[in-house]
């Protein structure tokens, strides 16, 4: 960016505290959690963007969005930074669009629907359901700091899944309104169906500036944590609690041993050398979960759930913050995401183990897909030595039925979440038609006559 282009988007923010030249800001700003994978640290490190601008309102981002675009600035969207991917890391410098100050709860509507701007924390707007009546369907362990919009432009599931599905299943997102870049920005409404248009697109086909997500009655919840000698025992018992319709639940996770070694701060709950199950009960049912436990397992932790701040809070140990436990441990560890086919579960566990061992561990979390059957989605950590093994893993997984999500690549596509009917590729063409946003990350967007249709002006 030239100083004029520094200068004219600065312009187009009514404060001029919310335009962050700092180095170290801008570069802090740059980043996510994208070290999770020790192949994406070493490809994104040193990307960074050259400005930060601040909005705080739907009419400062279009200004923003038309200066880039006449100047062919790329535009890197941001929520809270919460995401492991590398989703919000400019690649090509230019601006990061950080929308954490437009964090309003609009409405908790009487049927159900929150109503937020994107830089709305889940938890708060989990806090604020709860107190109407509701809660979220489902949500990330990063619940406490993840923003609304981070979660539905680069988010996928979490505590809830086993229930109501993953953020794209079953009409939990009903309308999603973005902005799009070009000459002239527009806002655009997508309702139903159409919200898959922009869902999970890392911001590469339109910034999300209003949200309205589906909510589910609130339940009074329960923790439970059970011990078991192996980790078949205890996959066993989380299947049967998370298949069973009995079973009023929001959370039913597996770890093998030595995964619960790594919860240090819960060490109460875990017992050495043994495989581990947590869930979240609906609280009347904690005592005859109890007793389905103790045929084979020993409860180690029953208590009612109080909210996000409940200590100890399970929840903080499960989906991606176990990687996180685990880093903490060993640096050599990183992760896989998985979905194990309920038929063939078992022997896909044997297969791996004989040809892994304990390079890979197993750390299953049920979900809810589209089709209505919960599935052992899984997301299994992994003793990285190179890049090469990682991928021999990879494709032995899917060679075997197990699919992977790879987190190890920096583009929608690779990830194993873009959709095959390309709709958010056909969104990009028509939002995006310089190919400014978050460029580098939708690989199969090409610009019809090559970089230089970007545009740039110098003054």
């Amino acid at each position: 960016m030239t100083e004029a282009d520094v200068a004219a988007v600065a312009a187009c923010v009514a404060d001029a505290g919310r335009v962050v030249t700092n180095a170290q800001t801008v570069q802090r700003l740059s980043r996510d959690f994208y070290w999770y994978s020790p192949v994406l640290k070493k490809k994104l490190d040193e990307k960074r963007a050259e400005l930060v601008v601040q909005p705080v309102s739907v009419e400062e981002i279009q200004a923003v969005l038309a200066c880039c675009f006449a100047r062919g600035v790329p535009v890197t969207v941001r929520g809270a930074g919460t995401g492991n991917y590398g989703q919000a890391i400019p690649l090509e410098g230019g601006v990061v669009l950080d929308l954490i100050g437009m964090d309003r709860i609009v409405e908790i509507t009487d049927d159900g629907v929150a109503v937020c701007e994107p830089g709305a924390r889940l938890g708060a707007i989990e806090a604020a359901a709860r107190e109407a009546g509701w809660e979220l369907r489902c949500y990330p362990s990063t619940v406490v700091k993840a923003s609304v919009g981070g979660f539905l432009g680069g988010g996928s599931g979490g505590i809830g899944s086993v229930a109501h599905g993953g953020l794209r299943d079953f009409g939990t997102v009903r309308a999603i309104e973005v902005v799009t870049m070009e000459a002239e920005p527009r806002v655009v409404l997508h309702e139903g169906q159409a919200v898959h248009d922009v869902l999970h697109a890392w911001g590469t086909n339109g910034i999300i500036t209003k949200v309205w997500l589906v909510l589910t009655p609130k339940v009074e919840w329960a923790q439970c944590a059970v011990a078991f000698e192996t980790f078949d025992e205890a996959f066993t018992f989380g299947e049967l609690v998370a298949v069973g319709d009995e079973w009023t639940k929001r959370l039913v996770t597996v770890f093998e041993w030595p995964i619960p070694s790594c919860f240090s701060p819960i060490a109460q709950v875990t017992r050495k050398g043994k495989a581990l199950v947590f869930v979240m009960i609906a609280e009347t049912q904690l005592e005859a979960l109890k007793d389905a436990a103790a045929g084979g397992g020993e409860v180690t932790l029953g208590v009612a759930y109080a909210g996000l701040r409940t200590v100890p809070l399970l929840s903080d140990y499960t989906w991606n913050h176990t990687t996180l436990w685990a880093i903490k441990q060993d640096e050599a560890f990183t992760y896989l995401q998985c979905g194990f086919d309920p038929a063939r579960v078992r022997e896909q566990f044997a297969l791996l183990k004989e040809r892994f061992g304990d390079e890979i561990l197993f750390h299953i979390e049920f979900m809810k897909v589209g089709s209505g059957v919960v599935i052992p989605g899984s997301i299994p950590l992994v003793r990285f030595t190179t890049e090469e093994r990682l991928n021999e893993m990879i494709d032995f997984c899917r060679a075997n039925g197990v699919g992977v999500a790879n987190p190890h690549v920096n583009h929608v596509e690779g990830g194993g979440r873009y959709r095959e009917d390309n709709v958010q590729l056909r969104t990009k063409y028509k939002y995006d038609p310089k190919g400014l946003l978050n460029p580098g990350k939708m690989v199969t967007f090409v610009l019809p006559d090559g970089p230089a249709a970007r545009g740039a002006v110098t003054s």
